[in-house]
């Protein structure tokens, strides 16, 4: 099979870095610009919320197609109509830097969690509490934070290795996504994620870029019930049950050849 076209590496490296400068001018925008207009045109709490999400959404869903526009990355998303429904936890494995930007884009009125050192950025905490994120603090509250979210009926993104996996290694989830999902969720809907070739995995410089162009492939799969896990079990038990599977279900399902 004919390999795809793809552009000039210093055509890319030049694209990628531009790219990274947008990101962060988009997060100068949404604190200096958006947030503030929507405070000002926008008073019920709620409403306030959705509206700043829709700007993330967007600008994220502007963001992706600017990279694949330009050359840098292609992708695909298979069965995007599964995400953004109410109560549902999306999980995901996080191979790259850029897994929770692309979710985001085709995920509307989204909930996150997300990283806690981006809540001592000048040019994102603002805008980070606004969206009503949630920080990965790993505390009992950030606990109760995700649990409320997904019982009001919202959409919450969560990444449950808790950082970008390691190159040419399996994913490890942390037991608590599992045990959010037995006390909040009512569906599970997992993510797999695959880039090839790697690009923007942990300890990797922006600037590093594989010698073609990258494609982002991110699978939606079929819901899967925490509460099957749940019966004739204790919740400790049921949570060790439900992360077994879900490690087995990405081990499997990452060494599918497509």
């Amino acid at each position: 099979m004919k390999e795809a076209y793809s552009p000039p590496y210093l055509w890319r490296l030049l694209f990628t870095g531009l790219s990274f400068f947008l990101f962060g001018l988009g997060g100068v925008f949404l604190t200096l610009v958006g947030y503030p207009l929507v405070n000002l045109l926008c008073r019920d709490p709620l409403k306030k919320r959705e509206l700043v999400r829709s700007l993330i959404h967007n600008i994220f869903r502007l963001f992706v197609e600017f990279m694949r526009f330009t050359g840098v990355l292609t992708y695909s998303v298979k069965h995007r109509e599964r995400l953004g429904r109410p109560g549902q936890m999306v999980i995901a494995n996080h191979p790259s830097l850029i897994d929770v930007v692309v979710l985001i884009a085709f995920t509307r009125n989204a909930n996150c969690v997300v990283k806690e050192s981006l809540w001592h950025n000048t040019f994102m905490r603002g805008t980070l509490r606004a969206a009503g994120y949630i920080s990965n603090n790993a505390s009992m509250e950030m606990f109760d934070d995700t649990v409320t979210a997904l019982k009001e009926g919202q959409t919450l993104i969560i990444f449950p290795e808790g950082t970008r996996t390691i190159p040419g290694e399996m994913p490890k989830f942390h037991r608590g996504a599992a045990a959010i999902a037995l006390r909040g969720a009512k569906m599970i809907t997992p993510v797999v994620i695959r880039v090839r070739p790697t690009t923007l995995t942990k300890a990797e410089p922006w600037y590093n870029i594989p010698q073609r162009r990258p494609n982002f492939s991110f699978t939606v799969g079929e819901d899967i019930n925490p509460q099957d896990f749940a019966v004739n079990n204790s919740t400790p038990i049921a949570s060790r049950k439900l992360d077994a599977y879900l490690h087995s279900y990405y081990a499997q399902e990452l060494t599918k050849n497509e």
